[in-house]
């Protein structure tokens, strides 16, 4: 079975991150060993889906969380049982399967009950009542399967078990005074008993011990629509076995269920668990079909999943749960961050415009070619991250990788670049919530928690009517997210400038280090347009001098 491994980006991705993901799990997949699944943290860009529509390629799947959920689990994989089986047959499958209990599903196996051994066992030696067999609605199927019984004759309108279950071990003159209408009668083969039954107006006459049955009392039996069987157990064994073809349905339990889903996390699923004393419980899907059973033993069997982080390696740019993940590999081009592992792993860093060059590079170092659509996704990349080397985070390793790439690719680097830049950076119906959302990212500076979002345009001064509403939404998220500063940059890839848009504490002291002073909390600054490279140093390096004085 191969090991199934995710990849993916950062939160808020861009088009480097997803295409990351989605080019390094080809590359992983091409061992043969393992099942590398691209996941994404969030909603894909402009620029993004515009780069997956033009290579024909799926969005990877999202991932909220890489917490274990009750559908990585290994549980068991029991097919649920039906209201009307017996409780002998369901005794038998649980056996079979050594379960204490096993889900009751209806027509479309939906969940409708759970029914536990004790169940059972309980009513099975609860004070006899000798009308159970009509209080559960016990069909005539059950009871023939249950005492290995023939059927010698079965109405077409077979009578409801509505009287007594009477074992006819006396006199004629007597059965007479016990027996009413409708009772279930076992009996053995004297033929005056049988009649005398049958004159009460029965519902079913049980024979025992293989013992024939004369044709007279047969053809009585069908004119008065009265059902024959007959088993080859002894009247005791029978009298002993038919409880036992009683429906499940009538002691399982319906109310209250404990059941959990395919996607509920185990963390709450073992809290859960700790509050009650039940041995397994249902697993059910999100359509309430059953498709399992989960024990406490498959809590304590769980393994953690395996995860690969491309374009990042920072926690709080990462997927929720990292630290209960088991983290195989990081692929990245940012500075090192706070991403702990428990034990060594493949890091793999490099100065460099894009993690899609890294990854580049490692196929072609193994060997490797990458299919077209990847090649494409890989371009693609490298020309968003370096704005098509405009950025002074390009460097000429990007520019060898996507030399390479292109010709896979047969990709017009100039032309391609213009429509996706023009696709990405188009605000056409965007929202002051949606802008700093799109590409946003969170960075820890000593104490400082600061938010940075950058937007990418041709058009800044569309922007304009817009900035009061920004700025609200930034104070907004400065006071419910606990940022220091809240910045947005609004960059002009052609012009190769940024407006700074600041708000927090330490916005004069921001605007300072670019050698800039802030008026209306922004200020203009030509030639930056690396977030990471032009604008979290000078920052750092302001607040760590500030902090240090």
């Amino acid at each position: 079975m191969k090991e199934t491994i995710y990849i993916t980006g950062h939160k808020n991705p861009d088009s480097d991150s997803i295409c990351s993901a989605l080019s390094y799990a080809e590359f992983k997949n091409g061992s043969g060993h393992i099942n590398a699944i691209p996941v994404r943290l969030g909603k894909i860009n402009r620029e993004t889906k515009f780069i997956l529509d033009y290579f024909e390629v799926e969005a990877p799947k999202m991932l909220e969380t890489i917490r274990l959920s009750v559908e990585d689990l290994d549980f068991d994989k029991i097919a649920p049982i039906t209201p009307d089986i017996s409780f002998r047959m369901a005794l038998e499958i649980m056996k079979k399967n050594n379960l204490n209990s096993i889900p009751v599903v209806g027509d479309k196996e939906e969940l409708l009950g759970i029914v536990t051994i004790s169940d059972i066992i309980q009513s099975y030696i609860d004070v006899w009542d000798n009308t159970i067999l009509g209080k559960s609605n016990t069909p005539i199927d059950n009871i023939i399967d249950t005492l290995s019984a023939e059927a010698i004759h079965i109405p077409e309108n077979i009578k409801e078990f509505k009287g007594k279950l009477l074992v006819l071990a006396m006199e004629p003159a007597t059965v007479k005074e016990y027996i009413d209408t409708d009772d279930i009668v076992i009996c053995g083969n004297r033929k005056d008993i049988q009649n005398s039954a049958i004159k009460k107006d029965i519902s079913l006459m049980i024979v025992t011990g293989n013992l024939q049955i004369e044709s007279d009392i047969i053809t009585r039996a069908k004119e008065n629509n009265i059902a024959i069987i007959k088993t080859p157990h002894d009247t005791f064994t029978t009298s002993r076995l038919i409880p036992q073809s009683i429906p499940v349905n009538h002691v399982m339990t319906k109310k209250n269920l404990v059941v959990f889903d395919l996607d509920d996390l185990v963390d709450d699923v073992r809290s859960k668990m700790s509050q009650t004393r039940y041995r397994s419980y249902p697993v059910i899907n999100n359509t309430n079909q059953v498709v399992g059973l989960i024990s406490r033993y498959h809590l304590i069997s769980s393994k953690k999943k395996k995860i690969i982080l491309v374009d990042h390696n920072e926690r709080s740019q990462s997927i929720d749960g990292l630290e209960e993940a088991e983290i195989l590999e990081i692929i990245d081009h940012h500075r090192v961050a706070d991403v702990f592992t428990g034990t060594p792993i493949y890091f793999r860093n490099e100065p460099v415009g894009s993690t899609a060059t890294v990854i580049a590079s490692i196929f072609f170092e193994n060997g490797r070619r990458p299919s077209k659509k990847i090649a494409g996704l890989l371009a693609a990349a490298i020309i968003s991250d370096t704005l098509l080397f405009r950025s002074p985070t390009a460097t000429n390793t990007d520019k060898v990788m996507l030399k390479r790439l292109e010709k896979i690719a047969d990709l017009d680097v100039d032309q391609f670049a213009m429509d996706m830049f023009k696709e990405g950076t188009s605000l056409t119906g965007k929202t002051p919530t949606e802008l700093i959302s799109e590409d946003f990212k969170i960075f820890t500076i000593d104490e400082d928690k600061i938010g940075i979002a950058q937007v990418y345009t041709m058009d800044p001064e569309s922007l304009k009517d817009m900035k009061n509403d920004l700025l609200s939404l930034m104070r907004d998220r400065i006071k419910n997210e606990g940022y220091s500063t809240f910045i947005v940059m609004l960059t002009d890839i052609f012009k190769q400038a940024s407006e700074m848009i600041v708000v927090g504490e330490n916005k004069e002291l921001i605007a300072k280090a670019f050698g800039k002073t802030i008026e209306n909390n922004s200020f203009y600054a030509k030639g930056v347009l690396s977030r990471k490279k032009q604008v979290v140093p000078p920052i750092m390096n302001a607040i760590t001098n500030i902090e240090d004085l």
